[in-house]
């Protein structure tokens, strides 16, 4: 027992960078000027994180070795079978593996055993994901409806905040997308036309694989119009360029870089509960898009059809977001995108 302590505080006190292999030590430190940049751009900052606490898992609450065996790894994942979620486990790996090969050592997480275990746990305990609720047409026709009376009667600080939140929930309703799509968009590669639609371009997205960017059009409706919200935005808060999401403190300063992600799943909730709708827990941001696709699904859209207006690659994770169809009441968008439209 004193040894295997011994042996854990010897490894716990060599920092990561300090189990480099020599060689590969040196190769790193040559890395020409602006390629560790260009190396970090490649990795979304979500996944870096999300590598991180993995490592961090294994070894702060486990109390694992780095590196680690095939055999660690499997009573790891045993350890934790019951406890966590298969997806939260499979995520798990992928920390471990990446760190085992940034690092130079073989990868344990490919172990043959390390596959069985995994199987194993799903079998033994199955569990249906979590899914985020879909907003409904009434609940985004409430939501709208609250914020215009924000920006009608309120103080010009949550009046601004009203039109902010206003076309958040609209754009991401009516193009159906991400968080972290939201929060990319900028102003300089959004062109808007009061009864005619919108032109976007993101530069980056979990779908595009290529990395090439994407177009986006966003139509203009007679009602719940994410077009005239958006208009009504950047004129409100004198934005040329840079974020089209930002912060605004209480003072109604608007920030001068984007907001994260997880702000978005903040603004739904805080909004939904001012309507009235108190289990506002079971809502994020995938929400808005998860109301789009059962929306269009109810319009009759086909499934390829939306796979190419949201941007999946394949059937199966449209059929995630897609509940059943509920019929909506058609005059409440008489132009809303249906079967002719994108």
């Amino acid at each position: 027992m004193k040894k295997r302590l011994m042996a854990r505080q010897k490894h716990a006190s060599v920092h990561p960078a300090e189990a480099l292999p020599q060689e590969r030590q040196t190769q790193e430190n040559r890395l020409a000027p602006g390629v560790e940049e260009y190396l970090r751009a490649a990795t979304r900052d979500n996944t870096r994180r999300s590598y991180r606490a993995a490592v961090e898992h294994f070894e702060g609450h486990w109390g694992g070795l780095l590196p680690a065996t095939a055999d660690s790894v499997a009573r790891y994942l045993a350890h934790y079978g019951g406890q966590l979620s298969l997806a939260t486990l499979k995520q798990r790996l992928a920390g471990l593996s990446v760190w085992h090969q940034q690092q130079g050592f073989a990868d344990p997480t490919k172990a043959p055993h390390v596959r069985k275990v995994i199987k194993g746990i799903a079998e033994l305990h199955p569990a249906k994901s979590k899914q985020a609720q879909p907003i409904q047409l009434e609940q985004l026709q409430q939501l709208a409806a609250y914020l215009q009376q924000s920006i009608e009667h309120d103080d010009p600080p949550q009046a601004l905040t009203a039109l902010r939140d206003r076309v958040i929930l609209l754009l991401g309703f009516w193009r159906a997308f991400r968080s972290d799509e939201l929060v990319r968009l900028e102003v300089q590669h959004i062109q808007a036309k009061s009864g005619a639609g919108m032109s976007l371009w993101l530069a980056r997205s979990k779908g595009d694989r290529s990395l090439q960017g994407r177009d986006y059009q966003v139509p203009a409706l007679r009602q719940l119009c994410p077009v005239e919200a958006y208009i009504d935005w950047i004129d409100a808060a004198g934005l040329g360029e840079g974020n089209v999401f930002r912060a605004i403190d209480r003072w109604g300063n608007i920030s001068s870089s984007g907001m994260h992600p997880v702000s978005i799943t903040n603004i739904l909730r805080q909004r939904l509960s001012q309507v009235g709708l108190m289990n506002s827990k079971g809502f994020s941001s995938h929400s808005l898009r998860r109301g789009f696709a059962s929306w269009a699904n109810g319009q009759g859209w086909d499934t390829r059809r939306l796979m190419e207006y949201v941007g999946w690659r394949d059937v199966q994770s449209a059929l995630r977001y897609i509940d059943n169809p509920t019929p909506f009441a058609a005059q409440w968008l008489a132009d809303a995108p249906g079967k002719h439209e994108s």
